[in-house]
């Protein structure tokens, strides 16, 4: 469930799925300045990201389940980020909403009462909650593994999403954009979530992810999901995992559609590294004690300002 929360927008912008259907220059607000704007053409990536097989992930043959496991880790020590190969239809159901009149969209507007906005609902940076098409099983196996991966007991994780925990769906629309050097879709961030899972458009790249001061391209994989580490990950695990800075840059010749959702915990909830991955002399604490409910206040101004909340709870050396 998403947290309910509204803000205030001083000025309703219009949306950019309508406005890139009736302009062939992009408004001023929507371009980055000129030291900021993305050399879109990113860097193949040196090695593959390891695609994992979700159903041997999670099989009880020892044998199967290490492999992937094996992989799980490769995947996630070099990039924050894995492939999960399964099939989905939603991809389709998102390009068709997309397709439907204005006004029948207008209906899951994310404004309420026209000027306050809220996280559910069409509109820039929407979302729309679906939550018996999402409700994806994948996510208690993923943690369970994770949790295996770093030497603590399987449900340590999977236990902490408890009724009060916030999930929440995003279906993106990246329209065509005649000037993609000049606007990117989405600006560098890394997620404020646990784990993010992303039903991506296999039939356009964009997504881009930040490596040691390079811009690599997500390679596009027919029927997989994209299952990337948040915040929230990287402070629990005491920075074993890496949350991922990514972007979206936009395309001259093509839309591109995404299915994202959020995992987060409590809102009321501490984040902090698990006390198992702490250690005084061996990996000292990295990460300082927050709420949850004010660390995800952080994220939303830092991501405003084109920086980081994860570096403001950084312990100091």
């Amino acid at each position: 469930m998403a947290d309910g929360h509204h803000w205030n927008i001083v000025k309703i912008p219009p949306i950019v799925q309508e406005l890139a259907a009736g302009v062939h220059e992009p408004p001023s607000q929507y371009m980055v300045g000129e030291k900021d704007r993305p050399a879109i053409a990113g860097s193949d990536m040196p090695e593959p990201i390891p695609v994992v097989d979700l159903s041997r992930l999670s099989a009880s043959n020892g044998e199967d389940s290490a492999g992937e496991l094996a992989k799980l880790r490769s995947a996630l020590e070099d990039w924050g980020l894995f492939l999960g190969s399964i099939l989905s239809e939603m991809i389709n159901v998102t390009r068709g909403f997309y397709k439907l009149p204005l006004e029948e969209k207008q209906k899951y507007s994310n404004l309420v009462n026209g000027k306050d906005f809220r996280i559910e609902g069409y509109g820039n940076d929407m979302v729309v909650s679906e939550k018996q098409i999402l409700n994806w099983e994948i996510t208690s196996l993923v943690l369970a593994r994770l949790a295996r991966l770093l030497g603590l007991r399987e449900g340590y994780f999977v236990d902490m999403f408890d009724e009060d925990a916030t999930t929440y769906a995003r279906f993106n629309y990246y329209p065509r954009c005649l000037r993609p050097e000049d606007v990117l879709g989405l600006k560098p961030h890394s997620d404020g979530s646990v784990i993010t899972v992303v039903s991506v458009d296999d039939t356009v790249s964009g997504l881009q992810v930040l490596r040691q001061g390079v811009w690599y391209d997500v390679p596009v994989v027919p029927n997989a999901l994209l299952i990337n580490m948040g915040d929230g990950m990287e402070i629990m695990s005491n920075g074993l995992l890496k949350s991922p800075v990514h972007r979206v840059v936009t395309n001259a010749e093509r839309e591109r559609v995404s299915v994202v959702m959020f995992y987060a915990l409590d809102p009321e909830k501490e984040l902090e590294p698990a006390p198992e991955l702490v250690d005084d002399e061996k990996r000292p604490r990295q990460y300082a004690k927050m709420k949850i409910k004010d660390y995800l206040s952080g994220f939303y101004e830092t991501f405003a300002r084109g920086t980081r909340v994860i570096d403001t709870v950084k312990m100091s050396e």
